[in-house]
C-alpha cells in the first residue's frame, strides 16, 4: 500500500515539477527573446536586463514579505531538505522561484523543486486521509521530493543520493524511506523521459544531460596534481562567494522592497558590463548556467583566459548577491562556475579539457553543498560520454574540495571566536554565549 501511495505521489509531484520547469523556461524565452521583438526591437537592447531583473526584485520581495512561507528557504543557508512546507506556503515559494529563475537571477530550480515535491506529498496525504500520522506525511513528502528532483537531473540515482545525503537519515529511517523514495524517483525520471513525446515540448530545455566533453580514456600522474590544485582553487572561490552572501543577509532582510530591486539591478549591471567588455552574451552571467554550460564547453577554444577570469568574477558576484537576496538552488551555478574554472585550468600544460571541467564541476558542487557523494556522482554522470578516465580525478577533486571547505569554515569560526574573546576579555559568561551564537551561525539555520 505504501508503494502504491508513493507511486501516486511520484506522478503528481513529477507532473507539478514539469509544469514549474516548463513555465520557468517559457518565462525566460518570453522575457529575453519574445518580448523585445514584440516591442519592435530588432535585437535585444543592452539595457534590457535592468527592467526585467528590477521587476524580479519586486516580485520576490512581495513573495517574501507578503505571502506565507517567505518564498522558501534562503539559498545562502544551504540546501534544505528538512520539514516540507505547508501547502499554503507553496504559492509564495512558486512565485519567488518563477521570478528569480525565470527572470534571470543566478540560482537554479532544485531548491524550489524540493519544496514543491515535499508540499505536494503533504497535500496528497491530507486529501487521502486527514488523520494520517505525521510519519506518513513526512515519508510521502520525501517521496514527492525524490520524484520532483529526479525530473531536473533526469536520473533517479542522482535524486536519491542527493536527498538521502542532504537529509543525513539514520539507518532505521533510511530503510523506511529508501524503497518508496527510489520508486518515486524512478517515476519522476520516467515522466521526464516520456514528457517530450507526450506534449511535443523538449525536456532538453530544463533537464540536465551528459555534456559534450572530448574522450578521456585514462588519467596520467600530472592530471592528479593539477586536479588537486584546481579543486583547492574552486573551494576557496566558492567559500568566498558563500561568505559574501552570508555577509549580505542582515542588510537584505531590512527593507526588502528597496534592497531586492537594487540587488537585481546590480546583477543586471554585472551582466551588461561583462557583455560590453568581452562581446559575449549577458546570458553567460545571468541565469543558473545550466543552458549555457554545453555551449561553454563546445566553444572553449574561443574563450581567452581574461574573458574566462572575468566571467568567473562576474558570475560569482552575481551568484553571491542572488544567494543572499532571492530564492532558488545553488547546484547549477556551482556547476557552471566550476566548469568555467576548469576551462581556464585546461590551458595548463598537460591538463586536458575533460578532466579539468569534470573536476571543476565536482569541486564546485562539493564546496557549496558539502555533499561529496552527490557532487562526485553528478560530475561523473555529466562527464559519462567522455569515458571512465575522469572518474578517479573527480573523486580526488571532490574530496579535496570538501576537506578544504571544512577547513576554511573551521578557520573562520575559530577566528570569530578569538575576536569575541579579544574584544571582551573579562566577560566570561557573555563570551561563552557569544561563542555559542557563532557556533550556531556556522550551522546557519533558516
Amino acid at each position: 500500500m505504501l508503494l502504491g501511495l508513493a507511486g501516486i505521489v511520484g506522478v503528481v509531484a513529477s507532473l507539478a515539477a514539469w509544469g514549474l520547469l516548463e513555465l520557468i523556461h517559457q518565462i525566460q524565452v518570453g522575457a529575453f527573446t519574445s518580448l523585445p521583438k514584440d516591442l519592435g526591437f530588432d535585437t535585444v537592447p543592452v539595457w534590457w536586463p535592468l527592467p526585467v531583473l528590477g521587476i524580479a526584485g519586486l516580485l520576490v520581495a512581495f513573495a517574501i514579505a507578503r505571502l506565507p512561507g517567505r518564498g522558501g528557504h534562503v539559498p545562502a543557508n544551504g540546501l534544505n531538505v528538512g520539514s516540507p512546507p505547508e501547502p499554503v506556503e507553496l504559492p509564495g515559494i512558486l512565485l519567488a522561484a518563477l521570478a528569480t529563475i525565470g527572470l534571470g537571477l543566478v540560482l537554479g530550480p532544485e531548491a524550489p523543486l524540493i519544496a514543491l515535491g515535499g508540499g505536494m506529498g503533504v497535500l496528497a496525504v491530507r486529501l487521502v486521509r486527514r488523520d494520517a500520522p505525521p510519519e506518513m506525511s513526512r515519508l510521502l513528502a520525501a517521496c514527492g521530493t525524490f520524484a520532483a528532483v529526479a525530473l531536473i537531473f533526469g536520473s533517479p540515482l542522482v535524486s536519491a543520493v542527493l536527498i538521502i545525503e542532504a537529509a543525513g537519515l539514520s539507518a532505521e529511517r533510511l530503510n523506511l524511506v529508501l524503497v518508496p523514495g527510489l520508486f518515486s524517483a524512478a517515476i519522476g525520471s520516467l515522466v521526464s523521459i516520456g514528457m517530450g513525446s507526450w506534449t511535443g515540448l523538449s525536456t532538453s530545455d530544463y533537464a540536465l544531460g551528459a555534456l559534450p566533453l572530448p574522450d578521456f580514456p585514462r588519467p596520467a600522474f600530472g592530471d592528479f596534481a593539477w586536479s588537486i590544485a584546481l579543486a583547492l582553487a574552486v573551494a576557496v572561490g566558492v567559500f568566498v562567494i558563500v561568505r559574501g552572501a552570508r555577509g549580505l543577509l542582515p542588510a537584505v532582510s531590512r527593507r526588502l522592497f528597496v534592497i531586492l530591486p537594487v540587488a537585481a539591478l546590480v546583477v543586471a549591471g554585472l551582466a551588461i558590463g561583462f557583455s560590453q567588455a568581452t562581446g559575449k552574451g549577458v546570458d553567460q552571467v545571468l541565469f543558473d548556467g545550466q543552458a549555457q554550460l554545453p555551449g561553454l564547453i563546445t566553444s572553449a577554444g574561443a574563450w581567452s583566459i581574461g574573458a574566462l577570469a572575468l566571467l568567473v568574477a562576474c558570475k560569482g558576484a552575481a551568484w553571491s548577491i542572488s544567494m543572499a537576496s532571492f530564492r532558488g538552488g545553488n547546484t547549477f551555478p556551482a556547476l557552471f562556475v566550476g566548469a568555467t574554472a576548469g576551462v581556464m585550468a585546461s590551458h595548463l600544460p598537460g591538463y586536458a579539457l575533460t578532466p579539468a571541467v569534470a573536476v571543476g564541476m565536482g569541486a564546485g558542487v562539493a564546496s557549496v553543498l558539502k555533499l561529496p557523494l552527490s557532487a562526485a556522482l553528478l560530475a561523473i554522470i555529466l562527464s559519462a560520454k567522455s569515458g571512465a578516465g575522469a572518474a578517479p580525478l573527480i573523486i580526488v577533486g571532490v574530496v579535496v574540495a570538501f576537506l578544504a571547505t571544512k577547513a576554511l569554515e573551521a578557520s573562520r569560526a575559530g577566528a570569530s571566536r578569538d575576536q569575541v574573546a579579544d574584544e571582551h576579555p573579562d566577560d566570561g559568561h557573555e563570551v561563552q554565549l557569544a561563542r555559542q551564537h557563532l557556533d550556531d551561525r556556522q550551522r546557519v539555520p533558516d
